[in-house]
């Protein structure tokens, strides 16, 4: 699921230098202003840190003992360890000249900073590069996240599917995909053909949150389809998520015991293998559509079928 912009967490600011005393310096000035500053000592590390923590602003030594911060810089952009939106600083021993200032800006930096530092400048510079770096995350997101379910919308969903598709392929995990769709049984006059009433589409949301994993990926892929992309679930684990996901649904019907408003139908698709399955992620979204597909087509199969078998699946709730 995607992660809220703009949630009210101190931003993450990643120090790389070779001199203690710089970072002491640095950290004496952000901490009591509620950053969590990050240390590292050579361009590796910084490397290695940069991708695993995703810092919010990352400042580097012009020297480290492994490479000059031009190159270490050019390097995080270059390679994607971070993206252009992230704020990269130098730091310098003397006062920055022109010279140093336009290759560091060519390097992919946003800027200096001279030693010995001034307090006011980097509180200035970090807190005004850091309120450019929140509005870049809050339009990222703002351009992946369906408004009305607080989940992907299908670009978010394609990309996030894409990524997840690439670390199972590398570690030759299962991956599957399921799509669900609660098509409502009685129509609203103020609700378009195919659209879902508002309370049926907060309830559909709010119970494919609330039984979905951290890890899943789920995202809307239409007015009334749901897709969930889960890592390490073969075909059988998808059926079985498939199972959970409508039982959730249909299992939150408020007042408990009445029928569900909506008629609940899904296909799902998962490979045990994602390194050798000869598909990309979009592939096996539209595999669990088609599964989909067959369940709308053929009610006599089950509300859920699979895209490699068409029997029947057991009744949802």
């Amino acid at each position: 699921m995607p992660d809220e912009a703009g949630a009210a967490l101190p931003a993450v600011i990643l120090i790389a230098t070779k001199q203690e005393w710089a970072t002491r310096s640095l950290e004496s000035i952000l901490a009591p202003r509620g950053y969590v500053v990050l240390r590292s000592y050579t361009a590796r590390r910084t490397l290695e840190r940069a991708l695993r923590d995703r810092p919010d602003i990352i400042v580097l030594d012009a020297q480290l003992p492994d490479a000059n911060g031009d190159d270490l810089c050019r390097a995080l952009r270059t390679r994607h360890i971070v993206g252009d939106g992230t704020p990269i600083l130098l730091t310098l021993p003397r006062p920055a000249t022109r010279h140093d200032r336009v290759a560091a800006l060519r390097a992919g930096a946003w800027g200096c900073l001279s030693e010995p530092f001034d307090a006011e400048e980097v509180l200035a510079l970090i807190g005004t590069f850091g309120a450019a770096k929140l509005a870049a995350d809050r339009a990222r997101v703002a351009g992946l996240v369906d408004e009305e379910t607080g989940l992907y919308n299908v670009r978010g969903l394609t990309r996030r599917a894409r990524e997840v598709a690439s670390h199972a392929s590398r570690a030759h995990a299962a991956l599957a995909c399921v799509v669900l769709a609660p098509d409502a049984e009685v129509r609203e006059p103020d609700v378009a053909p195919g659209d879902l009433p508002p309370t049926v589409l907060q309830h559909v949301t709010r119970a494919l949150k609330s039984a979905g994993r951290r890890s899943d990926v789920m995202g809307r892929l239409g007015p009334s389809a749901f897709a969930v992309v889960a890592l390490d679930a073969d075909a059988t684990q998808a059926r079985r998520l498939a199972e959970r996901l409508g039982q959730a649904i249909v299992g939150a019907v408020d007042p408990p015991g009445e029928p569900p408003p909506f008629r609940l139908q899904a296909g799902c698709h998962g490979v045990a293998d994602f390194h050798a399955a000869t598909m990309d992620a979009v592939e096996l979204i539209l595999h669990a559509t088609a599964a989909l597909r067959k369940a709308r087509t053929d009610p006599a199969g089950g509300w859920l079928r699979d895209f490699d078998d068409g029997g029947p699946a057991p009744r949802a709730g």
